[in-house]
Formats: C-alpha cells, sequence, structure tokens
C-alpha cells in the first residue's frame, strides 16, 4: 500500500517550528505537546518526527529505533503527567486512522487523555 503524506499539516508546521506548541517532552524521534483544546485535564498529543499518516503507516515503515523511541515516549509522558498506573488512575491513549475513524490531521499522532474519569468510549452492545 502506498501512503501519501501532506506536509503543508499542522503538525509538520510544528515540527518545522511554524507553529509554536507547549511542548511536553521532546526526543530523537517524537515530540509531545499540550492540546490546545483539552478535553480533559491532561491532554497531550504525541507525534513521531517522520513522515507518517497513521499507526499502520507507521508499524510498516519506520525504523526500529523510531518505534521503540515513540513507543518509550508515550509511556514517559504518561508518568511526567501523573496518569500511569503505578501513580495514577489511568488514561485514554486515542489515535484515528482515516477518513472512518475520523482523522482530523493527517500526520500520525495519539492523545493522552486524563486525570479525570472517560466514560465509555463506545456503548455495549445489547
Amino acid at each position: 500500500m502506498s501512503y501519501s503524506y501532506d506536509d503543508q499539516n499542522i503538525f509538520a508546521k510544528i515540527l518545522r517550528g511554524e507553529i509554536p506548541n507547549t511542548t511536553v517532552l521532546e526526543t530523537e524521534h517524537s515530540l509531545a505537546f499540550r492540546d490546545l483544546y483539552p478535553q480533559a485535564p491532561t491532554h497531550v498529543l504525541i507525534i513521531p518526527k517522520g513522515a507518517y499518516v497513521s499507526y499502520d503507516h507507521f508499524a510498516s515503515e519506520a525504523s526500529d529505533a523510531e518505534i521503540v523511541d515513540y513507543t518509550r515516549t508515550i509511556g514517559k509522558v504518561c508518568e511526567m503527567e501523573g496518569v500511569s498506573l503505578n501513580i495514577g488512575d489511568g488514561y485514554r491513549l486515542i489515535s484515528n486512522a482515516g477518513e472512518h475513524g475520523v482523522q482530523e490531521v493527517p500526520h500520525l499522532h495519539v492523545h493522552i487523555l486524563g486525570a479525570r474519569h472517560m466514560g465509555r468510549m463506545v456503548a455495549k452492545a445489547e
């Protein structure tokens, strides 16, 4: 499969320094920053620095170093924000992909939401 990356998306502009952000953590391969419109007391976005559209794109084409860095950055941000299970009450990790997943920015990103009860993400089937 071929993935088409739009280098004019807002996260690409943030990575190039064209748009400011409130950085939580930056590593060699990842950037974590606060969401401008938080949906919970803790709402951090984490993006890889590479040009990846979705998680399946990232998983199939990213280097091992990028994958490890991104995964560990997510864990570290959960710790830093006090929502990881060893020090907090948990969090929700969300990544949307494509039209059916309601992805708004075509650059892989995860949302870490926490510091409040999230409620059910999807209603139970009856």
